[in-house]
């Protein structure tokens, strides 16, 4: 595969995607489809999914390398996260992107750390679950990502879509919001947790794992599993064992497992709206876990599929 055009300013990816857009209408593609993919690097096979699946869908695909520092609370998180620009740039290539777009923070927010002086706020719903055990980091996702829509929007008659990975459900919940609440003309579309041999999610964080911190991690998708089970086989959901079997599980710092609205990501109480008194589950709902594991923080998702086969992750849509 040949190498994407990598750009590190807005004005030069700006206009790298309008001679793209225009080469594809002056070939007959009237209303061509840009697909982009935000990220911030480290690549895995879940990115390449993303890549793949906005390859198929779409004519031009662009994409995003930047490490945030405004969804990070812990500065050494940030300053670990994996920097692995030219092996990214090399797979982006090899799943055939087009563009990419690679800036340094100057070029994203000119006078930081005191910029960007105004940031979105995800409201109530970047409070809840890991907008609360990390304070303001939804805020600084939106920000960024509202950022990248304008940046990275192709000019008419282009249609545009982004697509991110459903393993981040309460971040694909919110963004969609943001795109309704804000009447952003893009579309959000999502690709399936893609996990490793073990059941694994993959992450960027999951390289800083250690071998026994890693035989630790499989717990979280083993609960998962196990909740989604009970939903498909129509029994009470075994929540507050799985609770404790991670509360007390060796090498692993539970901070939540919770079953929510897909939606809105309000806890379903028993006798609410999607379960009986017994506990089993009448609707879809989504298992969400987070956990310390080692020196990283993961998190996972499952979507409950009542009297159905497991489910996968979910795919939010606004309220």
């Amino acid at each position: 595969m040949t190498q994407p055009q990598v750009s590190t300013t807005i004005a030069s990816f700006r206009a790298a995607l309008a001679e793209a857009v225009a080469a594809h209408v002056r070939d007959g593609r009237n209303a061509p489809v840009v697909g982009l993919v935000p990220t911030m690097g480290a690549l895995h096979s879940g990115h390449a999914a993303l890549i793949d699946a906005a390859r198929q869908h779409s004519d031009i695909v662009v994409a995003s390398i930047f490490v945030n520092p405004l969804q990070f609370d812990d500065d050494a998180d940030y300053l670990h996260y994996p920097r692995t620009r030219e092996k990214d740039i090399a797979l982006l290539g090899d799943h055939g992107v087009d563009l990419v777009f690679a800036p340094e923070i100057e070029e994203m927010y000119p006078g930081y750390p005191e910029a960007p002086l105004v940031r979105l706020s995800a409201g109530e719903l970047g409070r809840r679950w890991e907008g609360a055990a990390r304070p303001g980091h939804f805020d600084g996702v939106l920000t960024v990502v509202v950022k990248l829509f304008h940046i990275m929007a192709p000019p008419a008659p282009a249609v545009f879509e982004a697509w991110f990975g459903a393993k981040d459900a309460e971040q694909v919940a919110i963004i969609s919001r943001m795109v309704a609440d804000l009447d952003l003309e893009v579309g959000i579309r999502t690709v399936p947790i893609v996990r490793d041999e073990n059941g694994l999610a993959l992450s960027s964080r999951n390289q800083r794992l250690q071998e026994e911190d890693y035989a630790a991690a499989l717990a979280l998708p083993f609960a998962l599993s196990a909740l989604a089970e009970d939903a498909a086989a129509g029994r009470p959901l075994g929540l507050a064992d799985q609770v404790a079997e991670l509360s007390s599980a060796d090498g692993v710092e539970l901070d939540y497992l919770v079953v929510l609205d897909p939606a809105s990501l309000r806890e379903i109480e028993p006798g609410g709206q999607l379960q009986n008194h017994d506990g089993v589950l009448r609707g879809e709902a989504l298992a969400l876990i987070a956990a310390r594991v080692g020196p990283v923080r993961l998190i996972d998702n499952v979507l409950l599929v009542p009297g159905g086969s497991a489910g996968e992750s979910s795919t939010p849509r606004p309220e």
